[in-house]
């Protein structure tokens, strides 16, 4: 895995958003990338509130095809009590702070692979741990 693909990228190659062409470079270029499990629930919650009927279905379709072949990162005791020590150290959301654990868990602190999102304070906090993020 070379790419740690947090929501708010993923659900660019789906919607017509600012910034899609970019993330459907990022993501699309290179198909080897991993997220934390509860991103699938993210990705589908947002589809299901942006888009309907065929579309909505076309976009569960793709997204389910691009979902298969990630890597998909677990959560448990250990991982929820180091996002913790994350959300304090950085002040970042729940969500944000348990993404930011699994990309650490997946060689994100090492340098190994960039973190991709496009949501403003969960780059920043990634950036302040000293690791790559895109875009």
């Amino acid at each position: 895995m070379t790419l740690y693909a947090e929501a708010s990228a993923l659900l660019k190659l789906y919607l017509d958003e600012p910034d899609s062409p970019l993330a459907d470079e990022i993501l699309r270029g290179d198909r080897s990338w991993v997220s934390a499990c509860f991103c699938a629930v993210e990705v589908r919650r947002n589809l299901a509130r942006a888009l309907s009927g065929g579309a909505l279905a076309e976009a569960q379709r793709l997204f389910a095809d691009d979902w298969a072949g990630a890597l998909s990162i677990g959560i448990d005791d250990a991982s929820s009590d180091r996002a913790a020590q994350i959300a304090e150290a950085t002040g970042v959301r729940t969500l944000d702070a348990l993404h930011l654990e699994a990309a650490e868990r997946a060689g994100a602190a090492e340098g190994f692979l960039p973190l991709v999102t496009f949501d403003r304070r969960l780059a920043d906090a990634g950036r302040s741990l000293g690791w790559a993020v895109l875009p």
